[in-house]
């Protein structure tokens, strides 16, 4: 029998607790505009997130998204909020969805996503439903929705 510790499967073990996974396993949210519309807005030139998700956004939850944000932004496990981003093309005194610009996602997960509040992130480029994101610019996402922690992490609300 041999008792010699094999450093790589070791370390790699080790290495799959102490680093936190972060949404490149957030999969692609299929069929996500059946679910619920949690509602609609423009972010507009100014706002400081414009340069990177300007536009109009359409929010829409799973049927667990649905619960938790009936239920007092407690999302559980398997709640997934999709923001399916567009151009905003201003014409007259009307604004008009342009091209579709990205696909951005949050699903909740508390054990794979405990260094992000439990929620993985992802953007996804429409046309090949590629990912976009790497480990920096899903924890820049994290960073910005830690000022709703009392919020579930989530911004939108449910409007009855």
């Amino acid at each position: 029998m041999n008792n010699k510790i094999r450093p790589l499967p070791v370390l790699a073990a080790a290495l799959a607790v102490a680093v936190p996974v972060f949404a490149a396993d957030v999969p692609y949210p299929q069929g996500y505009r059946q679910w619920t519309h949690v509602k609609t807005l423009e972010l507009k030139p100014g706002h400081p997130l414009y340069e990177a998700v300007g536009g109009i956004h359409h929010l829409y939850a799973n049927a667990a998204a649905l619960k938790g944000y009936r239920g007092g932004h407690r999302f559980a496990d398997g709640a997934v909020i999709v923001f399916d981003l567009f151009a905003a093309n201003d014409a007259g005194n009307a604004t008009a969805e342009g091209a579709r610009k990205a696909v951005l996602v949050m699903r909740k997960d508390a054990r794979r996503y405990a260094a992000t509040g439990g929620w993985g992130y992802q953007v996804y480029d429409p046309a090949t439903q590629a990912a976009k994101l790497d480990a920096k610019a899903q924890g820049e996402c994290h960073a910005c929705h830690q000022a709703q922690e009392k919020q579930g992490f989530v911004f939108s609300a449910w409007r009855d």
